[in-house]
């Protein structure tokens, strides 16, 4: 199979955001990766946690956003011959698979000092599981202004996610950062490094990347999805399979949550307020063509519409799959995708939950990578022969 990467945020204490699911194979690979931090920086972050050195968030991009050019430092990487001879199969949850569609793009325009043979080819395939490649509704719902997508309402959940972020990063407990980070070190919020005066200007939103708009939320309103995707490409040597989610149903005209008991209890009233979701009328909308009905299918983080392929601001090519043994051989350069009834975690950290889905999914995407997906010839995984 080669390697597989998969991509995700930043790890809780032992518990496996996967479920378990890397354990079904020794050469499967789970970075830890900040849970706030923009897609950006997570790409930059996932090159040297596989190619090994320190992290280089860029000088360009660190400067504009005040941040340290360099971060954490990998002594050894975790896959360092990974190269166009020996590509990677990513699987990324959420936002994971924009972090990845980042990174091949850096890979391509060789974007990492030092490294002047990296190529999209160093990516073999790229599976999405209810992806975020267009951006979500839900950012609006938590704070994000639907006028511009980058800045937050002054009084929204957000706000405090904001000052208890702030606060914990300043505060600076190693014991806490190291059961679970939010990812903004290369910042150095920490009180040693910026004092109250320091605290005072994170707090009042003159400093940090909550000022600056370098963390998650506004990569993921649709205004910044079109931002980042406008730079993004779907390349002809790559397979891409995207798995949308969706746990809605249409009923006297109106959308509405699926079912209660399949719905986990912290998504369902989130839902069902996307699936309610209205655009404010005075504000101009998100994109030409854009219409309220079209994002109200959703998995209670993610619009459905948004889960399948790149539609924004481009459509990039795709198909539709009812059933998987209509798609081989499978060709690279195509979003193939399915949409199936779950919520936005089914598949990650409780597997108990998932039941035998969880495995039917993993199995499946495993096999597909083992199987159909290599360029000219069947893979060669390293230390052993192609059987």
């Amino acid at each position: 199979m080669g390697f597989l990467v998969l991509a995700k945020g930043s790890r809780l204490g032992g518990l496996s955001y996967f479920a378990g699911a890397e354990k079904k194979d020794e050469r499967v690979l789970v970075p830890d990766l900040g849970s706030l931090t923009s897609i950006h920086d997570r790409a930059r972050e996932l090159f040297y946690y596989l190619k090994g050195g320190q992290v280089d968030y860029g000088e360009e991009h660190s400067r504009i956003y005040g941040h340290s050019q360099f971060g954490k430092t990998y002594g050894q990487g975790h896959y360092p011959e990974w190269d166009e001879n020996h590509p990677i199969h990513f699987v990324g949850h959420s936002a994971g698979v924009q972090v990845v569609r980042v990174l091949q793009q850096m890979l391509a325009d060789k974007a990492f000092s030092g490294y002047k043979n990296t190529s999209e080819d160093w990516v073999l395939s790229i599976t999405s599981l209810s992806g975020a490649l267009n951006g979500t509704t839900r950012t609006y719902y938590d704070g994000m202004q639907p006028e511009d997508g980058r800045s937050m309402k002054s009084i929204s959940l957000l706000q405090l996610c904001r000052l208890g972020v702030i606060f914990y990063d300043w505060l600076n407990f190693s014991w806490l950062k190291n059961y679970y980070n939010f990812g903004f070190d290369h910042f150095e919020m920490g009180w040693r490094k910026t004092g109250i005066t320091g605290l005072i200007d994170l707090l009042l939103g003159n400093a940090g990347p909550f000022a600056s708009g370098d963390w998650i939320l506004p990569d993921l309103t649709i205004q910044g999805s079109i931002k980042l995707n406008s730079s993004l490409r779907t390349f002809p040597n790559t397979f891409y399979f995207s798995y949308a989610t969706k746990r809605t149903r249409k009923f006297m005209g109106l959308t509405l949550p699926s079912s209660i008991l399949g719905i986990h209890p912290m998504l369902f009233i989130r839902v069902l307020q996307m699936s309610q979701w209205r655009h404010p009328s005075n504000m101009p909308p998100p994109y030409k063509g854009y219409r309220d009905e079209d994002w109200e299918d959703n998995d209670g983080a993610l619009n459905t519409i948004s889960m399948t392929h790149p539609r924004l601001p481009i459509e990039h090519l795709s198909h539709f799959v009812e059933d998987d043994s209509e798609c081989q051989p499978l060709r690279p350069g195509i979003w193939y995708y399915k949409i199936i009834e779950a919520d936005h975690i089914l598949f990650i950290v409780n597997r108990e939950r998932a039941g035998v889905q969880f495995d039917l999914l993993y199995d499946g995407i495993f096999q597909r990578c083992r199987k159909h997906a290599f360029r000219t010839s069947p893979p060669i995984v390293p230390n052993e022969s192609y059987q």
